[in-house]
């Protein structure tokens, strides 16, 4: 009752294509392929960032680790 049948979206398709034509869709999925890819190759940009930040952080805190000496109290006395 209110959902939309294969033949409606074929004859939506149809119409989309009188009034836009060929060309200019394709173009148009072409650019919304191109934004996607931009997308993703900044998401996996921003990952590898975070990746390398995350590395350093914890070789910064490797080293400050390493650099802290233990004082007995006993020994002060």
């Amino acid at each position: 009752m209110g959902g939309i049948s294969v033949w409606q979206l074929l004859i939506l398709l149809v119409i989309v294509l009188v009034i836009f034509g060929t060309k200019r869709l394709r173009n148009a999925g072409s650019d919304l392929g191109g934004a996607i890819k931009g997308f993703r190759e900044g998401m996996a940009d921003d990952e590898d960032k975070a990746n390398e930040q995350l590395s350093a952080d914890n070789m910064d805190s490797t080293d400050s680790v390493q650099e802290r000496t233990v004082v007995d109290p006993k020994d002060e006395k």
